[in-house]
């Protein structure tokens, strides 16, 4: 079972600027962020840095963007979530991945986010 905070955050991002208020929501203050959307796995620590780094990808969104919850697993605060991210813009229209995603108190206090089978 996804925890409500994992789902909310799944759903804004696919409303990419408009869903910014739903995402802020699930995060912890002092939440980590590591993403490989540069090239480079990049490390974001704090909702204000989470925040910026989400923004500049708001700024350039995926056209007609869709993520598709593939598999979710649970091991007490530890959900992976196995994704799929579609969009026309996408080399073959998709690209997967996998989101880790360690919860405190209900919130979102780490979120590692890695390619399957190369970058999307």
């Amino acid at each position: 079972m996804i925890p409500t905070s994992v789902a909310n955050f799944l759903l804004a991002m696919q409303a990419g600027r408009a869903g910014e208020a739903q995402i802020a929501a699930t995060l912890a203050t002092d939440a980590v962020y590591v993403e490989p959307f540069s090239g480079t796995p990049r490390r974001h620590a704090g909702k204000p840095a989470i925040m910026a780094a989400l923004a500049g990808g708001w700024a350039t969104p995926l056209p007609d963007m869709t993520l598709r919850v593939d598999a979710v697993a649970s091991d007490g605060a530890v959900i992976l979530v196995d994704w799929t991210c579609l969009s026309p813009a996408l080399p073959g229209g998709q690209g997967q991945g996998r989101n880790r995603y360690v919860m405190r108190g209900g919130l979102i206090a780490e979120l590692e986010t890695t390619f399957k089978g190369g970058p999307a």
